[in-house]
């Protein structure tokens, strides 16, 4: 199965002032971050974590790599130092991707598009950064964890997420 992800932001005080994550202390944060993780994503699972993976304060990154499930693959965001750019444990990394997954075209970017590759012929665009404060447009989905539930979602976790807002559910 893929999962898709962002803005983990491990080991970064940040997110608990600005994005008022429920957490007393980074700890509990990475703590609950990667035991959400581990509770859906399996071993032979993939991971497209969409940027902003780790604060360089956090420790050494392939230590962290090597506790979650998966094999992970970094979309590179604005707040990923080459310590976590580089570590071992990445399956692949890059600033932008393509898949084609369960009949859709995904676009794949840290960043939130205005416009994407063949967004006329119905393809999608998953996206970090945000921290689910932007404003939903049609087939564009933030994938952060502050959108997610704090935890990597499916494919069809993601699609149903926009129709399970508007159903009140």
């Amino acid at each position: 199965m893929i999962f898709f992800t962002g803005d983990t932001h491990f080991g970064d005080p940040r997110v608990l002032r600005i994005d008022r994550r429920p957490f007393p202390d980074m700890a509990a944060h990475d703590a609950a971050l990667i035991g959400n993780w581990n509770a859906v994503v399996g071993h032979e699972d993939d991971v497209w974590h969409l940027g902003d993976f780790m604060s360089p304060k956090a420790g050494d990154c392939s230590e962290l790599l090597a506790e979650l499930n998966g094999r992970k693959h970094l979309v590179v965001g604005n707040n990923d130092p080459e310590t976590a750019t580089y570590a071992e444990g990445w399956t692949s990394v890059q600033h932008y991707a393509e898949l084609h997954e369960g009949g859709y075209h995904l676009i794949l970017c840290h960043y939130a598009f205005r416009t994407w590759n063949q967004m006329g012929k119905g393809s999608i665009n998953f996206h970090g950064h945000s921290h689910g404060k932007l404003k939903p447009v049609p087939r564009q989905f933030d994938v952060g964890v502050d959108a997610m539930g704090l935890r990597p979602a499916s494919m069809d976790q993601i699609l149903k997420s926009r129709s399970n807002a508007r159903d009140g559910a």
